[in-house]
């Protein structure tokens, strides 16, 4: 994090509140507007404005509330309707003939949703990260029943906004400098964290954030959608906002895509490479998974994704958008399907593996968890070894599928194990090992997709699934 100064910016009169706003990179290129989080200033997109200044205009500002803008008294002062004005009327001083493309986190990413749900004339793309749409959670919330092992999770991670709710103690824990220090410590932020020296007013201010915002949009949620363009960034390891929560955008934005990382909630800060590849990406327009893909985003592993079922189910998911990593232990076998992936859908990669040897499968399924992420589904075509791995990831993050072609007897303890967190289990019995026809491999790999979707527990199949005997990593 490198928190050198902007230079000298300007000052935006927003709705009753000074705005301090700061730009970076030349007036020619396209604006990209980033809004910070709480308890954040514009100093936590240092490292992301860095890398995007060379080809974009840049533009920052504090909101109200935090570093040198205005800190306005009262509950009242921080609602959603506000600070999507004050947003607009940055875009419009930095922007008047023209949309910006819009960048948010954290408490940046909820009103700059409120912004593009109200104003969609005024963005021309929304990049969100770690920040849903209160209206959107309502909305989540209340499906809940169909899911209440995801709701379960969601709510001990917001534990906080409960306290937020509190009178008094949550000012005091925060210019104390006790929750700034206990934040820094968990998150693991480089130099115990990048904020900055208004850190206690600002955070004793901001708890008005939760209380303005919280029980109403939650209990009186509005209709909020969108024809924005939208680029749903979920950090992998995000302690405060899980997946399935921030996924509930999906029915009230069509034009979203989703993209995983494998960061925490502070990615700009921790993360800035990828998070600015990332933005820069949805700036030029692409490179974008196919419009109708249903898994857009997702990280699928394929174990025997060399030939057979294996290689066609990668297929498969690969057109509907997800994002494969095709195993095998022939990485030539491995290498072609992942050519053909790319050609379908999101970049794939390819990796030997060998299926027998538990150590290198945990070598593999930490390689991947550190290079991409946590998986969303795996299709595990030599056993369950791979799926109890990978699905040993996915239920600490409390959502995923595992697909697991074996026996129903070995695949018991798999969906015993699995079962209540939130990871769905559907297991492909086998027939013969003997290798299937190309009709019969699409087949059944069109229902394996179907099963991930629908949540089924057994694909039945033709006699004809292709397991891989003893494999071994070339040397």
């Amino acid at each position: 994090m490198s928190n050198r100064a902007w230079p000298v910016g300007m000052v935006v009169r927003g709705d009753g509140v000074d705005l301090a706003v700061h730009e970076k990179g030349e007036p020619g290129h396209p604006t990209v507007l980033l809004v910070h989080g709480y308890p954040d200033t514009h100093v936590v997109w240092d490292g992301v404005a860095d890398l995007l200044a060379d080809r974009h205009r840049v533009v920052v500002y504090d909101v109200r509330g935090a570093g040198a803008s205005t800190r306005p008294a009262g509950t009242a002062a921080y609602r959603l309707e506000r600070l999507a004005a004050d947003l607009r009327a940055v875009a419009d001083a930095v922007s008047p003939s023209a949309p910006v493309h819009l960048v948010g986190h954290d408490w940046g990413a909820i009103q700059s949703w409120e912004a593009v749900c109200t104003t969609p004339g005024r963005f021309a793309t929304f990049t969100s990260i770690s920040g849903p749409c209160l209206d959107h959670v309502a909305h989540w919330t209340r499906r809940g029943a169909r899911h209440p092992g995801a709701l379960l999770r969601q709510g001990l991670r917001s534990w906080y906004a409960g306290f937020f709710q509190t009178p008094l103690l949550p000012e005091l824990s925060w210019r104390t400098g006790a929750a700034a220090r206990l934040l820094a410590r968990a998150e693991g932020l480089p130099g115990g964290g990048h904020f900055g020296p208004t850190l206690r007013a600002d955070a004793a201010a901001g708890v008005a954030l939760y209380r303005a915002n919280m029980p109403d949009r939650l209990l009186r949620p509005r209709d909020r959608r969108t024809d924005v363009p939208v680029q749903l960034v979920v950090p992998d390891r995000d302690r405060f906002v899980t997946p399935p929560m921030a996924g509930s955008a999906g029915a009230f934005a069509p034009h979203l895509w989703t993209r995983r990382v494998p960061a925490g909630h502070w990615a700009p800060v921790t993360h800035p490479e990828p998070i600015a590849r990332l933005i820069a990406e949805h700036v030029a327009g692409g490179p974008r998974p196919r419009a109708a893909g249903e898994f857009d985003g997702r990280l699928a592993v394929v174990t025997g994704a060399g030939a057979g079922v294996g290689g066609a189910a990668a297929l498969a998911f690969a057109a509907r958008g997800a994002r494969v990593i095709a195993a095998d232990p022939d990485l030539d076998a491995a290498a072609r399907t992942a050519e053909l992936a790319t050609l379908l859908g999101p970049r794939a990669h390819a990796y030997p593996v060998d299926v027998a040897d538990a150590g290198r499968m945990e070598g593999f399924a930490a390689a991947v968890r550190a290079d991409h992420g946590t998986p969303d589904l795996v299709v595990d075509g030599a056993g369950v070894l791979g799926a109890r791995l990978f699905g040993a990831q996915m239920a600490e993050r409390g959502s995923g599928h595992v697909v697991a072609v074996a026996p129903a007897a070995v695949a018991a303890p798999l969906r015993a194990g699995l079962s209540g967190s939130g990871v769905g289990v559907t297991l492909v019995r086998p027939g013969a090992v003997d290798a299937a026809t190309p009709d019969r491999t699409e087949r059944i790999a069109e229902r394996i997709v179907a099963a991930v979707r629908t949540g089924r527990a057994t694909v039945p199949g033709p006699r004809a699934v292709r397991l891989p005997g003893r494999v071994r990593v070339p040397r």
